[in-house]
């Protein structure tokens, strides 16, 4: 299949962005949500595949022929729009399961207005910027949707700058949780603590969304959404996407959460922290880079 060249990035309402997110733009702005559907909000490379595959485990897992279709349409991509495929808002519009399980990767100001108008719950995941900064920077070598990364060091650079798609790491973490302090439907994750203990995340995620399933099904969802279970099945690690080259990078690489420490110099990691103090000095949010 012949790829398009690689995307560039240009600034969209002051957040960097490349045309697949922004071609669709009035469609996905006029999205109309329903009051029972489940947003999964987080910044790329955060774990929005876990979330959304144990969600999907949560609500649809025992159907059986649920399961013979790729996580990706069964949790479509709101904003989504690349060749080859309906757009995220086509797709979700033609879902027939209920409720509607939705991906985005927004800052919380561009998310459309129905959402909060339907007062629909939203989960949001976030993870610490430098494991984030790592996985995104893989992510962008072997996704040929993505702008071409370069070399480590200037790819860290344009972190820092937020000059990513999806903008700035800072803002967008920062922003959901700013939200989340005045609106109850927002549940705030952290894939440090899903990756410490998801048996116990899982039980939050139930709690709010008011469902409570068997110990045993929660012992059979735990179990299914595990790093290694994930990344050999199909149907969730996004191997039949031919936008994706796995022999540069698998799209579940590691799962970890410290990975940061292979890839950060010394110099690098100093750097890092100097700028992510300045950036962060106005918010209560705090992340863990080791648990």
């Amino acid at each position: 299949m012949e790829l398009p060249p690689r995307p560039k990035l240009f600034d969209f309402h002051g957040v960097s962005m490349t045309n697949y997110f922004t071609d669709n733009w009035d469609n996905v702005q006029n999205f109309q949500a329903r009051p029972d559907d489940i947003l999964i909000a987080t910044y790329p490379k955060a774990g929005t595949t876990w979330v959304s595959y144990i969600l999907d485990l949560l609500y649809f897992g025992q159907t059986a022929p649920e399961r013979q279709r790729p996580i990706f349409e069964k949790v479509p991509f709101l904003e989504l729009l690349i060749p080859l495929y309906p757009p995220g808002v086509e797709v979700l519009d033609n879902l027939t399961t209920s409720p509607r399980l939705i991906k985005t990767h927004l800052p919380v100001q561009l998310l459309p207005k129905s959402f909060w108008e339907q007062n629909c719950r939203i989960v949001y995941v976030a993870r610490n910027a430098k494991d984030n900064a790592v996985s995104y920077f893989h992510f962008d070598r072997m996704n040929q949707t993505q702008p071409e990364p370069g070399d480590w060091n200037n790819f860290l650079q344009r972190v820092m700058d937020g000059k990513m798609v999806f903008g700035s790491w800072y803002d967008h973490v920062t922003g959901w949780w700013e939200k989340k302090q005045t609106h109850s439907k927002i549940l705030y994750l952290f894939y440090e603590d899903m990756v410490e203990d998801t048996g116990r995340e899982l039980d939050r995620l139930c709690s709010f969304l008011g469902l409570s399933p068997s110990a045993e099904k929660k012992e059979r969802v735990r179990r299914g959404a595990q790093f290694d279970t994930m990344k050999k099945n199909s149907m969730a690690n996004y191997s039949t996407l031919p936008i994706m080259d796995f022999k540069i990078s698998p799209f579940m690489r590691k799962g970890k959460v410290g990975d940061w420490k292979n890839h950060f110099t010394v110099a690098q990691s100093e750097q890092f922290d100097e700028d992510y103090k300045k950036k962060m000095k106005n918010t209560t949010l705090q992340f863990r880079t080791v648990v």
